[in-house]
C-alpha cells in the first residue's frame, strides 16, 4: 500500500517546526567482529570438515610401517535467505508535502531496517547457540560441554571417541575466574583425532551491560575485587590480545563470547550485495523503491567460539 496525503497530514499544513522520528543514530556492523566474509556465486554453500591422521606411532625395527586414514566428519551448510523491503508514496504526497523529500527520508528508513535485520540474523547462532535452536555441523548445540546436563549437549564428539567443550560445564558470569578458564579450556582444544590444535583466543564479544565488568578484567593493572597487590594476569599475559567489543544486538545480559584464532569458525557469506532501486507507475504516478540483498550466517569450525551463557 502507498504512502499517502492521508497518512502525512500535518506535513501538508504550514506552521510545522520539525520533523523527527527517523534521524536516530544506528550502530555499527557488529557482526564483522564475529565473521570472516567470504562470497558465494550459488544457492548454497557446504564447509566439510576432516578428521586428519592420530599421533604417530613408533615404528619396531625390521617392522612395517603403520598407516592411518582420515575421513569426513560433518558438514556445515549455509542457505542463503534473501531479505527484501520496499515502500510506495503516491504522486500527490509527494506534490503537496511542504517541508521535506519523502522519498529521501523513507529510503534512509529502509537502508537502516535492512542494516538492522543483518544485525539481528548476526547474532542469532550466539543468542540460540547454548539451546537445540541452533545446532552446530556435528549435530549439537553450539556451545555445550561434557556433562553441562543440556538437551543436545554433553559435548562435542571427535572421532577418536574424545571430546571438545566450547562452554564452561557449569554456566558462569564473566568475571576473573571464568575468563581464565575460557583461556585454558581454549588451550586444549583438540582435532578430531584429540591432537591439540594451539587454539587462542582473540577477542571477547559481550552484552553493553558487560562492557564496565570487561574494561575491569582487561585494562586494570592489578586483579580485579582483590586487596592483593597482585598483577592482571590477564592483562599482563595478553590473554585477550585484540580485548572486548560490544554487540548491542546480544539478547541475554549474562552471556559472553570468545572468538579464538582457529581458521573456518564463524561464516559470514554474501551471495549478493545490497542493491536499492526505484521505479515509477506509469498508471497512478506512485514512487516505488526497495532494497534486497542475500546473505547468510553460520558456523564451519565450532571451534571458532567459546561461550558461556550466564548464571542466570
Amino acid at each position: 500500500m502507498a504512502i499517502s496525503r492521508a497518512q502525512m497530514l500535518k506535513e501538508l499544513l504550514p506552521g510545522l517546526n520539525a520533523l523527527f522520528g527517523d534521524e536516530y543514530g544506528a550502530y555499527d556492523d557488529e557482526s564483522a567482529i564475529i565473521y570472516e566474509t567470504e562470497s558465494s556465486d550459488r544457492a548454497f554453500e557446504e564447509e566439510v570438515k576432516l578428521s586428519g591422521f592420530d599421533a604417530a606411532p613408533v615404528k619396531d625395527e625390521g617392522s612395517a610401517i603403520t598407516y592411518d586414514s582420515a575421513q569426513e566428519t560433518y558438514t556445515a551448510r549455509y542457505n542463503h535467505e534473501t531479505i527484501a523491503m520496499g515502500f510506495s508514496i503516491t504522486e500527490e504526497a509527494m506534490e503537496d508535502n511542504l517541508y521535506d523529500s519523502l522519498s529521501a527520508r523513507y529510503t534512509k528508513a529502509l537502508a537502516r531496517a535492512m542494516a538492522y535485520t543483518k544485525q539481528v540474523k548476526a547474532v542469532n547462532p550466539l543468542n540460540n547457540g547454548f539451546t537445540n535452536s541452533y545446532q552446530s555441523g556435528d549435530g549439537v548445540n553450539l556451545f555445550t560441554a561434557s556433562g553441562d546436563g543440556v538437551t543436545g549437549g554433553d559435548g562435542h564428539p571427535l572421532v577418536s571417541g574424545g571430546k571438545n567443550d566450547n562452554r564452561p560445564s557449569t554456566a558462569a558470569d564473566l568475571n576473573e575466574t571464568s575468563l581464565e578458564n575460557a583461556v585454558i579450556n581454549i588451550a586444549a582444544f583438540k582435532d578430531e583425532r584429540g591432537l591439540l590444535v594451539a587454539a587462542k583466543p582473540k577477542r571477547l564479544v559481550i552484552p553493553s551491560a558487560l562492557q564496565f565488568t570487561a574494561t575491569r578484567l582487561l585494562e586494570t593493572q592489578g586483579r580485579v575485587a582483590t586487596a592483593d597487590n597482585d598483577l592482571n594476569a590477564l592483562r599482563n599475559n595478553g590473554s585477550i590480545p585484540e580485548g572486548y567489543f560490544v554487540n548491542h544486538y546480544l539478547t541475554d545480559s549474562n552471556a559472553w563470547f570468545v572468538i579464538t584464532d582457529v581458521p573456518n569458525g564463524m561464516k559470514h557469506f554474501t551471495r549478493t550485495p545490497l542493491e536499492t532501486s526505484m521505479d515509477g507507475d506509469f498508471d497512478t504516478g506512485n514512487a516505488r523503491y526497495k532494497a534486497r540483498e542475500r546473505y547468510s550466517f553460520g558456523v564451519s569450525d565450532y571451534l571458532g567460539i567459546y561461550g558461556s551463557p550466564g548464571s542466570s
